[in-house]
Protein backbone atom coordinates (compact mmCIF):
# COMPACT_ATOMS: atom_id res chain seq x y z
CA UNK A 1 0.00 0.00 0.00
CA UNK A 2 2.72 2.74 1.01
CA UNK A 3 4.60 2.14 -2.30
CA UNK A 4 0.33 2.39 -4.33
CA UNK A 5 -0.06 5.68 -2.41
CA UNK A 6 3.34 6.96 -2.60
CA UNK A 7 3.94 6.78 1.22
CA UNK A 8 7.14 4.91 2.70
CA UNK A 9 7.01 2.40 4.90
CA UNK A 10 9.93 1.97 7.44
CA UNK A 11 10.91 -0.49 10.14
CA UNK A 12 13.82 0.74 12.67
CA UNK A 13 15.24 -0.96 15.55
CA UNK A 14 15.23 0.39 19.53
CA UNK A 15 17.57 3.34 18.29
CA UNK A 16 15.95 4.28 15.56
CA UNK A 17 17.96 2.67 12.73
CA UNK A 18 16.65 1.71 9.91
CA UNK A 19 16.23 -2.05 9.38
CA UNK A 20 13.92 -2.40 6.04
CA UNK A 21 11.78 0.07 3.88
CA UNK A 22 8.95 0.00 1.49
CA UNK A 23 7.92 2.55 -0.91
CA UNK A 24 9.25 6.01 -2.25
CA UNK A 25 12.14 7.30 -0.87
CA UNK A 26 12.87 10.76 1.12
CA UNK A 27 15.06 13.03 -0.61
CA UNK A 28 12.88 14.81 -3.05
CA UNK A 29 12.81 18.85 -1.86
CA UNK A 30 9.71 18.76 0.31
CA UNK A 31 7.94 21.05 2.67
CA UNK A 32 6.59 19.18 5.12
CA UNK A 33 6.75 15.20 6.01
CA UNK A 34 3.52 13.35 7.98
CA UNK A 35 4.64 10.70 9.98
CA UNK A 36 2.46 8.26 11.22
CA UNK A 37 4.36 5.54 14.06
CA UNK A 38 3.79 3.03 16.13
CA UNK A 39 6.12 0.73 18.83
CA UNK A 40 7.25 -2.70 18.67
CA UNK A 41 6.92 -3.93 21.95
CA UNK A 42 8.59 -7.54 22.64
CA UNK A 43 6.40 -9.91 25.03
CA UNK A 44 9.87 -11.46 26.35
CA UNK A 45 11.69 -9.01 27.69
CA UNK A 46 8.95 -6.07 28.09
CA UNK A 47 10.85 -3.95 26.39
CA UNK A 48 10.77 -1.68 22.89
CA UNK A 49 12.37 -3.27 20.35
CA UNK A 50 11.65 -1.57 17.68
CA UNK A 51 8.94 1.01 15.38
CA UNK A 52 6.79 0.78 12.18
CA UNK A 53 6.47 4.30 10.58
CA UNK A 54 4.30 5.29 7.63
CA UNK A 55 5.87 8.60 5.87
CA UNK A 56 4.11 10.73 3.40
CA UNK A 57 4.60 13.82 1.67
CA UNK A 58 2.04 16.23 2.36
CA UNK A 59 3.23 19.55 0.89
CA UNK A 60 5.74 19.16 -1.86
CA UNK A 61 8.09 22.28 -3.33
CA UNK A 62 7.60 20.82 -7.13
CA UNK A 63 8.16 17.94 -8.51
CA UNK A 64 11.39 15.54 -8.30
CA UNK A 65 12.58 12.55 -10.37
CA UNK A 66 15.48 9.81 -9.30
CA UNK A 67 17.55 12.34 -10.19
CA UNK A 68 16.46 15.05 -7.76
CA UNK A 69 15.09 17.31 -10.06
CA UNK A 70 11.70 19.36 -10.07
CA UNK A 71 9.13 21.27 -11.69
CA UNK A 72 6.12 23.49 -10.72
CA UNK A 73 3.45 20.87 -10.88
CA UNK A 74 3.79 19.76 -7.60
CA UNK A 75 3.35 16.22 -8.59
CA UNK A 76 5.85 13.13 -9.51
CA UNK A 77 5.37 9.94 -11.56
CA UNK A 78 5.48 6.63 -10.43
CA UNK A 79 9.26 6.96 -10.99
CA UNK A 80 9.67 10.22 -8.77
CA UNK A 81 10.54 10.14 -4.74
CA UNK A 82 7.29 11.30 -4.04
CA UNK A 83 3.79 12.27 -4.41
CA UNK A 84 1.66 15.50 -3.49
CA UNK A 85 -0.83 14.75 -1.56
CA UNK A 86 -2.82 18.17 -2.02
CA UNK A 87 -3.14 21.02 0.44
CA UNK A 88 -0.68 21.34 3.21
CA UNK A 89 -2.16 19.66 6.06
CA UNK A 90 0.36 19.68 9.01
CA UNK A 91 -1.24 16.12 10.40
CA UNK A 92 -1.79 12.70 9.01
CA UNK A 93 -4.68 10.90 8.03
CA UNK A 94 -6.51 9.06 10.59
CA UNK A 95 -6.19 5.80 8.68
CA UNK A 96 -2.34 6.21 8.78
CA UNK A 97 -2.55 6.46 12.16
CA UNK A 98 -4.47 2.88 12.47
CA UNK A 99 -2.40 1.43 10.15
CA UNK A 100 0.99 1.77 11.68
CA UNK A 101 -0.86 0.51 15.19
CA UNK A 102 -2.32 -2.54 13.09
CA UNK A 103 1.18 -3.27 11.62
CA UNK A 104 2.91 -3.09 15.20
CA UNK A 105 0.19 -5.14 16.64
CA UNK A 106 0.24 -7.89 13.88
CA UNK A 107 4.19 -7.55 14.67
CA UNK A 108 3.86 -8.12 18.32
CA UNK A 109 1.49 -11.11 18.36
CA UNK A 110 3.97 -12.80 16.24
CA UNK A 111 6.61 -12.34 18.63
CA UNK A 112 4.17 -13.30 21.32
CA UNK A 113 3.53 -16.60 19.46
CA UNK A 114 7.38 -17.60 19.14
CA UNK A 115 7.75 -17.17 23.03
CA UNK A 116 5.11 -18.70 23.76
CA UNK A 117 6.40 -22.34 21.52
CA UNK A 118 10.06 -21.62 23.39
CA UNK A 119 8.71 -21.38 26.82
CA UNK A 120 6.57 -24.61 25.99
CA UNK A 121 9.99 -26.12 24.20
CA UNK A 122 11.86 -25.27 27.22
CA UNK A 123 9.08 -26.01 30.00
CA UNK A 124 8.98 -29.88 28.95
CA UNK A 125 12.86 -30.26 29.57
CA UNK A 126 12.39 -28.72 32.67
CA UNK A 127 9.54 -31.19 33.70
CA UNK A 128 11.70 -33.72 32.41
CA UNK A 129 14.13 -32.97 35.59
CA UNK A 130 13.40 -35.12 38.43
CA UNK A 131 12.01 -32.86 41.61
CA UNK A 132 12.05 -29.63 39.35
CA UNK A 133 15.16 -28.32 40.43
CA UNK A 134 15.26 -24.23 40.90
CA UNK A 135 13.03 -22.17 39.13
CA UNK A 136 13.65 -21.88 35.32
CA UNK A 137 13.65 -18.64 33.68
CA UNK A 138 13.61 -17.50 30.10
CA UNK A 139 16.35 -16.10 29.02
CA UNK A 140 15.56 -12.33 29.89
CA UNK A 141 14.86 -13.31 33.04
CA UNK A 142 11.00 -13.95 33.00
CA UNK A 143 9.62 -16.38 35.41
CA UNK A 144 8.04 -19.29 33.59
CA UNK A 145 7.84 -22.29 36.00
CA UNK A 146 9.14 -23.54 39.30
CA UNK A 147 7.45 -20.54 41.54
CA UNK A 148 3.94 -21.31 41.98
CA UNK A 149 3.39 -18.94 45.19
CA UNK A 150 4.53 -15.66 42.71
CA UNK A 151 7.11 -14.67 44.95
CA UNK A 152 9.59 -13.55 42.83
CA UNK A 153 7.37 -11.76 40.86
CA UNK A 154 6.78 -11.99 37.33
CA UNK A 155 10.73 -11.36 36.30
CA UNK A 156 13.86 -11.61 37.86
CA UNK A 157 16.56 -8.69 37.31
CA UNK A 158 19.79 -10.38 36.02
CA UNK A 159 21.80 -7.46 35.43
CA UNK A 160 24.26 -7.91 32.85
CA UNK A 161 24.40 -10.69 29.99
CA UNK A 162 25.04 -13.97 32.58
CA UNK A 163 24.99 -16.38 29.86
CA UNK A 164 29.12 -16.08 30.47
CA UNK A 165 29.12 -16.43 34.19
CA UNK A 166 27.93 -19.83 34.87
CA UNK A 167 26.88 -20.34 38.68
CA UNK A 168 27.17 -16.33 39.37
CA UNK A 169 25.20 -15.13 41.68
CA UNK A 170 21.97 -12.67 41.74
CA UNK A 171 20.13 -10.97 44.76
CA UNK A 172 15.82 -11.15 44.89
CA UNK A 173 14.16 -8.60 45.07
CA UNK A 174 13.47 -9.62 49.32
CA UNK A 175 17.64 -9.57 49.60
CA UNK A 176 18.52 -13.15 49.54
CA UNK A 177 21.14 -14.65 46.62
CA UNK A 178 20.29 -17.20 44.34
CA UNK A 179 23.15 -19.13 41.94
CA UNK A 180 21.97 -18.40 38.10
CA UNK A 181 23.15 -21.66 35.80
CA UNK A 182 22.33 -21.57 31.88
CA UNK A 183 19.72 -24.33 31.05
CA UNK A 184 18.65 -25.23 27.28
CA UNK A 185 18.15 -21.82 26.10
CA UNK A 186 17.06 -20.29 29.10
CA UNK A 187 18.11 -20.72 33.16
CA UNK A 188 17.60 -21.99 36.50
CA UNK A 189 17.81 -20.26 39.45
CA UNK A 190 18.82 -21.77 42.56
CA UNK A 191 18.78 -21.11 46.20
CA UNK A 192 22.60 -20.00 47.28
CA UNK A 193 22.43 -22.02 50.27
CA UNK A 194 20.96 -25.14 48.88
CA UNK A 195 24.46 -26.55 48.67
CA UNK A 196 24.36 -30.65 48.83
CA UNK A 197 26.26 -33.57 47.31
CA UNK A 198 27.10 -33.05 43.92
CA UNK A 199 24.19 -34.12 41.24
CA UNK A 200 24.85 -34.78 38.16
CA UNK A 201 22.18 -33.51 35.58
CA UNK A 202 21.60 -34.09 31.94
CA UNK A 203 19.42 -32.99 28.96
CA UNK A 204 19.75 -35.09 26.13
CA UNK A 205 16.33 -35.62 24.49
CA UNK A 206 15.84 -33.24 21.84
CA UNK A 207 16.70 -31.63 18.77
CA UNK A 208 18.66 -29.46 21.08
CA UNK A 209 21.92 -29.44 22.00
CA UNK A 210 22.67 -32.11 25.01
CA UNK A 211 23.53 -30.48 28.02
CA UNK A 212 24.99 -31.47 31.67
CA UNK A 213 24.60 -29.32 34.81
CA UNK A 214 27.01 -30.44 37.66
CA UNK A 215 27.81 -28.91 40.60
CA UNK A 216 25.80 -25.45 39.83
CA UNK A 217 27.23 -25.16 36.31
CA UNK A 218 25.86 -26.04 33.18
CA UNK A 219 27.49 -26.48 30.13
CA UNK A 220 26.88 -27.62 26.68
CA UNK A 221 27.91 -31.56 25.22
CA UNK A 222 29.36 -32.70 22.38
CA UNK A 223 27.36 -35.14 21.03
CA UNK A 224 30.26 -37.67 21.78
CA UNK A 225 30.41 -36.10 25.46
CA UNK A 226 26.86 -36.82 25.48
CA UNK A 227 26.79 -40.47 24.38
CA UNK A 228 28.93 -41.21 27.02
CA UNK A 229 27.73 -39.83 29.93
CA UNK A 230 24.74 -41.48 28.24
CA UNK A 231 25.64 -44.55 28.16
CA UNK A 232 26.95 -44.47 31.47
CA UNK A 233 23.67 -43.31 33.37
CA UNK A 234 22.70 -46.44 31.72
CA UNK A 235 24.65 -48.70 33.03
CA UNK A 236 25.78 -47.60 36.60
CA UNK A 237 27.73 -49.86 37.19
CA UNK A 238 30.45 -49.23 35.13
CA UNK A 239 31.87 -50.00 31.68
CA UNK A 240 35.31 -50.88 30.33
CA UNK A 241 36.43 -48.74 27.84
CA UNK A 242 36.76 -51.70 25.75
CA UNK A 243 32.70 -51.95 26.34
CA UNK A 244 32.02 -48.18 26.18
CA UNK A 245 33.92 -48.36 22.42
CA UNK A 246 31.92 -51.10 21.76
CA UNK A 247 28.42 -49.24 22.77
CA UNK A 248 29.72 -45.99 20.56
CA UNK A 249 30.93 -47.69 17.15
CA UNK A 250 30.20 -51.13 17.35
CA UNK A 251 33.18 -53.67 16.13
CA UNK A 252 35.28 -50.75 14.83
CA UNK A 253 35.38 -48.43 17.86
CA UNK A 254 39.15 -48.27 19.72
CA UNK A 255 39.46 -47.96 22.69
CA UNK A 256 41.97 -45.34 22.85
CA UNK A 257 39.98 -43.02 21.63
CA UNK A 258 37.31 -43.48 23.81
CA UNK A 259 39.94 -43.19 27.29
CA UNK A 260 41.06 -39.93 25.13
CA UNK A 261 37.51 -38.35 25.43
CA UNK A 262 37.01 -39.64 29.03
CA UNK A 263 40.06 -37.65 29.92
CA UNK A 264 38.66 -34.57 28.55
CA UNK A 265 35.33 -34.75 30.32
CA UNK A 266 36.92 -35.63 33.28
CA UNK A 267 38.23 -32.39 32.62
CA UNK A 268 34.83 -30.97 33.17
CA UNK A 269 32.96 -32.90 35.60
CA UNK A 270 36.08 -33.61 37.98
CA UNK A 271 35.47 -36.89 40.30
CA UNK A 272 32.13 -37.35 38.51
CA UNK A 273 33.40 -39.72 36.35
CA UNK A 274 35.89 -42.74 38.14
CA UNK A 275 38.04 -45.32 36.45
CA UNK A 276 38.09 -48.83 36.46
CA UNK A 277 35.61 -48.83 35.04
CA UNK A 278 34.63 -46.07 33.82
CA UNK A 279 31.33 -44.93 35.77
CA UNK A 280 28.96 -42.46 37.36
CA UNK A 281 30.15 -41.48 41.10
CA UNK A 282 26.97 -38.86 41.93
CA UNK A 283 23.22 -38.93 41.55
CA UNK A 284 22.26 -38.70 38.00
CA UNK A 285 19.12 -37.08 37.15
CA UNK A 286 18.64 -37.46 33.23
CA UNK A 287 15.54 -36.48 31.39
CA UNK A 288 15.04 -39.88 29.51
CA UNK A 289 15.56 -41.60 32.78
CA UNK A 290 12.71 -39.50 34.49
CA UNK A 291 10.75 -40.55 31.07
CA UNK A 292 11.39 -44.35 31.38
CA UNK A 293 10.16 -43.32 35.08
CA UNK A 294 6.86 -41.67 33.55
CA UNK A 295 6.07 -44.61 31.26
CA UNK A 296 6.03 -47.14 33.90
CA UNK A 297 4.04 -45.62 36.22
CA UNK A 298 1.31 -45.19 32.92
CA UNK A 299 0.84 -41.41 32.67
CA UNK A 300 0.07 -40.35 29.46
CA UNK A 301 0.15 -36.51 30.11
CA UNK A 302 2.75 -36.16 31.80
CA UNK A 303 5.17 -38.69 29.87
CA UNK A 304 4.31 -36.59 26.61
CA UNK A 305 4.93 -33.49 28.78
CA UNK A 306 8.56 -34.71 29.11
CA UNK A 307 9.35 -36.21 25.74
CA UNK A 308 10.57 -33.07 23.68
CA UNK A 309 11.60 -35.51 21.08
CA UNK A 310 13.84 -38.84 20.40
CA UNK A 311 17.27 -39.65 22.57
CA UNK A 312 20.25 -37.69 21.12
CA UNK A 313 18.69 -38.23 17.47
CA UNK A 314 22.21 -37.53 15.45
CA UNK A 315 23.64 -40.22 17.40
CA UNK A 316 24.62 -43.65 15.45
CA UNK A 317 25.68 -45.21 18.52
CA UNK A 318 23.82 -49.00 18.44
CA UNK A 319 22.74 -48.60 22.03
CA UNK A 320 21.29 -45.06 22.09
CA UNK A 321 19.50 -46.19 19.03
CA UNK A 322 17.94 -49.25 20.63
CA UNK A 323 17.42 -46.77 23.55
CA UNK A 324 16.05 -44.28 21.63
CA UNK A 325 14.12 -46.55 19.03
CA UNK A 326 12.28 -48.13 22.34
CA UNK A 327 11.39 -45.07 24.10
CA UNK A 328 9.93 -43.39 21.00
CA UNK A 329 7.79 -46.54 20.71
CA UNK A 330 6.69 -46.26 24.09
CA UNK A 331 5.76 -42.77 24.59
CA UNK A 332 3.62 -43.24 21.20
CA UNK A 333 1.84 -46.47 22.17
CA UNK A 334 0.91 -44.60 25.58
CA UNK A 335 -0.47 -41.44 24.05
CA UNK A 336 -2.18 -43.25 21.63
CA UNK A 337 -3.75 -45.86 24.20
CA UNK A 338 -5.27 -43.58 26.13
CA UNK A 339 -6.34 -40.79 23.73
CA UNK A 340 -6.01 -37.97 26.28
CA UNK A 341 -5.88 -34.91 23.82
CA UNK A 342 -3.22 -33.09 25.83
CA UNK A 343 -0.94 -36.03 25.63
CA UNK A 344 -1.87 -36.36 21.85
CA UNK A 345 -0.85 -32.44 21.22
CA UNK A 346 2.30 -32.51 23.00
CA UNK A 347 4.19 -35.62 21.53
CA UNK A 348 2.19 -33.97 17.72
CA UNK A 349 4.89 -31.26 18.34
CA UNK A 350 8.14 -33.20 18.40
CA UNK A 351 9.44 -34.46 15.23
CA UNK A 352 8.34 -37.94 14.61
CA UNK A 353 5.11 -37.12 16.09
CA UNK A 354 4.00 -34.11 13.80
CA UNK A 355 3.53 -35.92 10.82
CA UNK A 356 2.01 -39.08 12.77
CA UNK A 357 -1.13 -40.09 10.32
CA UNK A 358 -2.81 -41.98 13.39
CA UNK A 359 -1.83 -38.98 16.33
CA UNK A 360 -2.83 -36.60 13.87
CA UNK A 361 -6.35 -38.60 12.64
CA UNK A 362 -7.47 -38.57 16.53
CA UNK A 363 -6.78 -34.40 17.20
CA UNK A 364 -9.02 -34.00 14.07
CA UNK A 365 -11.57 -35.72 15.55
CA UNK A 366 -11.61 -33.23 18.31
CA UNK A 367 -14.66 -30.57 18.29
CA UNK A 368 -14.23 -27.87 15.58
CA UNK A 369 -14.27 -25.39 18.52
CA UNK A 370 -10.36 -26.71 19.60
CA UNK A 371 -7.74 -24.94 17.74
CA UNK A 372 -5.87 -28.07 17.74
CA UNK A 373 -8.22 -29.75 15.57
CA UNK A 374 -7.39 -27.53 13.36
CA UNK A 375 -4.27 -27.56 13.03
CA UNK A 376 -4.29 -31.38 12.78
CA UNK A 377 -6.18 -31.40 10.13
CA UNK A 378 -4.38 -28.65 8.11
CA UNK A 379 -0.95 -31.31 8.71
CA UNK A 380 -3.24 -33.76 6.94
CA UNK A 381 -3.87 -32.37 4.10
CA UNK A 382 -0.30 -30.95 3.26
Amino acid sequence: MAEETGHAMVVTDRDGRVLWREGNGIGAPLHIWSSSAAPITDSDSGRVIGCVDVIGCVGVSGRADVSGRADASGRADASGTCADFGGTARTPHPATVALAAAAAKLAETQLALRTHERDERLRRRYEALRGHPGVLLSATGRVISGDPGGGLGERVHLGERPAHHPGRHVILRDGTAAVLEPFSDGYLLRPAASAGPPVLTLSVLGEGTPSATYDDRARPLSLRHAEILTLLALHPHGLTAEQLSFHLYGDLGNPVTIRAEIHRLRGQLGKAIAAKPYRLTCTVEADFLTLRHLLSESEPQTSARAYPGPLLPRSESPEIRRERDELEAQVRACVLRHGEPDGLWAYAQTCNGRDDFEVLERLAALPSTDLRSAAARTRLLT
